[in-house]
């Protein structure tokens, strides 16, 4: 099993960072020196529960991470692959993703390019292997949802079997959780995936990964939960949002 990071995208709402820089190279440092950015604090994940090989999608200003590809292995021992999405600024994440699929058969952690969280949620996402899990989604049920978040319903006999819906677009009061942007994917889910990847892109190519997600379980694929607990953390789209990463990051 591998790390996957997503870190193709522009990121305009961060401007003038994002002038220069992918959202996954935007310092989350207090001092925003750029010290620490959400790539480091991913990388630094996958490291602590022994991920020694990561792969990065990279995109928009993807020269940014090819720069600094090498201090980043050996900051952190992960041995990096760089895989380029042509469609990154026109297109959105779930081609992404697909641009990745032969990363996908080494199995894979992903990790959203913009999701500051700590190495708890790997950890937890691992802890839930086996018992044919394929897709396991690291799911927050303790947080206040609005209308911005992806938001998932389970089934509501085994909470933490059984994606029956995800989406931006529900009623907040219907869902089980928030999805963070961290999944498990099992190797043998691979296939399936790209597939469903690719009839999504092609019927939109605006939707998200999550819209995947959604093709799979509307064929039949079962897609699991883990939830994280009551823990910190934040998917950064502004600045404000990006206040709050500084907040985090320095607890980790």
């Amino acid at each position: 099993m591998i790390g996957l990071v997503l870190a193709a995208g522009a990121g305009r709402r961060l401007r003038p960072y994002t002038d220069t820089l992918p959202k996954a190279l935007v310092p989350v440092d207090p001092e925003g020196a750029g010290t620490t950015t959400v790539l480091d604090l991913t990388l630094g994940n996958f490291a602590e529960v022994g991920l020694t090989d990561a792969a990065i999608v990279i995109g928009y200003r993807g020269e940014a991470v090819v720069e600094r590809k090498a201090a980043l292995e050996k900051k952190y021992g992960v041995k990096l692959h760089l895989v380029e999405n042509d469609k990154a600024e026109i297109w959105n994440n779930a081609y992404s993703l697909w641009c990745a699929r032969d990363i996908l058969t080494e199995g894979v952690i992903l990790a959203n390019g913009d999701t500051v969280h700590p190495v708890s949620v790997e950890k937890t996402l691992l802890a839930a292997r086996g018992q044919d899990r394929r897709i396991i989604l690291a799911l927050d049920t303790v947080k206040k949802l609005a209308d911005e978040e992806m938001k998932v319903i389970t089934d509501p006999s085994v909470p933490s079997r059984g994606v029956q819906r995800i989406t931006k677009l529900m009623d907040p009061a219907t869902a089980t959780g928030e999805y963070i942007g961290v999944t498990l994917i099992e190797s043998s889910a691979a296939a399936d995936l790209a597939d469903a990847l690719k009839t999504t892109f092609e019927k939109d190519p605006d939707l998200y990964y999550e819209d995947g997600y959604q093709e799979l379980v509307n064929r039949g694929f079962t897609i699991d939960t883990a939830p994280i607990g009551d823990v910190a953390w934040v998917e950064i789209d502004n600045h404000d949002d990006l206040k709050k990463a500084r907040g985090i990051a320095c607890q980790y």
